[in-house]
């Protein structure tokens, strides 16, 4: 009799022990499908048109963002350069794709805007089609306030990455510099350059002299070309016109 009884007891924990290994196997495939069943594989978006990648995307239940635009001569117009996360990776749905769109070759001429008001400076820009990136602030007494006194890129600058150009504007005396734009040394005397560039805050490394050679006299008629000072700047880096502050450290090559 007892010995039934146990035989019965331990028939049920058996049932009971195989039900919640059923339990949770089904919970476990449950989970996995959730899981799984939510994640999606980054397809290839890259010489896609923004549309065609956009519509992609959605149907994949993913979000396309465009964050920046740059020219480029391989890819056309409208079409993607790149994207991130990169093809291939495994992330949840309603993902955020980010991407950038090519504007093609550069065709716009960099318009002139040192001297010009900051708000003229925006209008020429505008009217070539592109826009105004960083505006950097310094005190200069030399200009009035906010007139340009350098861009990066320079005028009528080819090959450039982006539709816009960084302008550096004067300010007041009292005001507090935020960044600058790197101005041309070639020509000035080391030192003269060194000094201007440390008055302002900027670091300039040791500079670094190089022999040069004597320009040939030319032929009748021709002028020739004046020779290189000793101690003046020869090169620079960054070149001028590029966006510096007072973590850049500036390179200066000057003939010996």
């Amino acid at each position: 009799m007892r010995g039934s009884l146990l035989l019965r007891v331990f028939r049920m924990a058996s049932v009971v022990m195989l039900l919640v290994a059923v339990a949770m196997v089904s919970a476990i495939t449950t989970m996995h499908f959730a899981i799984h069943g939510a994640e999606v594989k980054i397809p290839a978006l890259k010489g896609m048109t923004v549309a065609e990648a956009r519509s992609q995307a959605a149907g994949m239940g993913l979000n396309l963002d465009v964050d920046n635009r740059y020219y480029s001569s391989d890819v056309a117009a409208g079409h993607i350069l790149s994207q991130s996360p990169a093809a291939g990776a495994v992330v949840r749905r309603e993902w955020h794709v980010r991407v950038s769109e090519s504007l093609g070759p550069q065709k716009v001429d960099v318009p002139e805007t040192v001297g010009a008001d900051a708000r003229v400076a925006a209008l020429r820009l505008r009217r070539a089609g592109l826009q105004v990136g960083v505006t950097a602030k310094l005190p200069w007494s030399g200009a009035e306030d906010n007139t340009v006194l350098a861009q990066d890129p320079p005028a009528h600058s080819h090959g450039i990455a982006q539709p816009s150009v960084n302008i550096l504007v004067a300010a007041p005396d009292s005001a507090v510099p935020d960044g600058y734009v790197m101005p041309d040394l070639a020509g000035l005397p080391v030192t003269t350059a060194i000094e201007q560039l440390t008055r302002i805050g900027l670091k300039v490394d040791a500079p670094t002299y190089v022999d040069v050679s004597i320009p040939p006299v030319g032929s009748a008629g021709t002028t020739p070309a004046p020779p290189v000072a000793p101690g003046s700047v020869i090169t620079q880096q960054p070149l001028a016109g590029a966006r510096v502050d007072q973590n850049t450290a500036i390179k200066l090559v000057a003939a010996k």
